[in-house]
């Protein structure tokens, strides 16, 4: 994969100015929901519960395990883990504004002895080798300016024999180069590796690749919920922002998933020895 210059600093500024409307829109959920199709009537907030728990459950998380989150947004997946399964969860992410979130809604879950944020790059983490049990990426990798030399920082801090699942946006097999530059435009980054890619990315720093799912037609592919789901929420949102910022979120969102994206989760374990 090539090299991206991308500024952490400028990252954290994106996730600062943008966690609002998380936070309104999703209840701090900021990444993208799993349906079992059109008919599916699960609200959004529960079907980004969902995607959470598909990605949890890839690694097989057991109470007392510690799970890093890396990019961990406004930190509402970390405590629906520590409350559903037990484990401890830190937390990290390059949004000031994320951390400070993400800490009171952890002391308002009454999980502060499970759940902790902090701010820091996960190019570079402050922890020691094999300090967790497992770690998830969640629509973080994408921001990595070096894709290989982060998921080499996640198997560093991983303990022998200890899992990672990684859950993004790929390029599909057949995608127009015009539509590839579009969509990567729209999430900020150079380029939106295909799954293979992502897969031989994991491979290369010595993780055994146990199980990936393509699953985009059950998350970009129902993007009408996300549009349905801005207007369902036009009065919260308008009173928080403005009329003319849902209408441009509606325009946003129609245009973004009108460009075509696959979806996949990666699931791979550190080597024993």
């Amino acid at each position: 994969m090539t090299k991206v210059a991308v500024n952490p600093v400028d990252v954290g500024k994106k996730y600062d100015q943008s966690s609002s409307m998380s936070e309104t829109f999703n209840e701090g959920q900021v990444h993208l929901g799993y349906w079992y199709g059109e008919q599916d009537e699960t609200s959004m907030t529960e079907a980004s519960q969902r995607m959470t728990r598909k990605v949890v459950d890839a690694l097989g998380l057991r109470a007392g395990e510690h799970l890093l989150d890396a990019g961990c947004g406004l930190g509402a997946p970390a405590i629906l883990i520590a409350e559903e399964t037990g484990a401890r969860v830190t937390g990290i992410t390059v949004s000031g504004v994320e951390v400070a979130e993400a800490q009171k809604r952890a002391e308002a879950s009454g999980l502060g002895d499970l759940v902790s944020f902090q701010y820091g790059d996960y190019m570079t983490l402050p922890f020691a080798e094999g300090t967790f049990d497992a770690i998830m990426a969640i629509e973080s990798l994408q921001c990595a300016p070096d894709t290989v030399e982060a998921l080499a920082e996640f198997l560093r801090v991983l303990r022998p024999g200890g899992a990672i699942s990684i859950a993004e946006y790929t390029t599909e097999a057949g995608a127009t180069p015009e539509q590839i530059r579009r969509f990567a435009e729209h999430l900020g980054v150079e380029k939106v590796p295909t799954l293979l890619e992502y897969i031989e990315a994991v491979k290369s720093v010595g993780f055994l690749v146990e199980e990936y799912t393509q699953c985009g037609p059950r998350v970009f592919g129902v993007g009408p919920k996300y549009i349905d789901s801005a207007e369902r929420s036009r009065d919260k949102l308008a009173a928080a922002f403005g009329e003319d910022v849902v209408a441009g979120l509606k325009d946003a969102l129609t245009e973004f998933f009108s460009l075509g994206s696959g979806y996949a989760i990666i699931t791979a374990r550190k080597p024993v020895s």
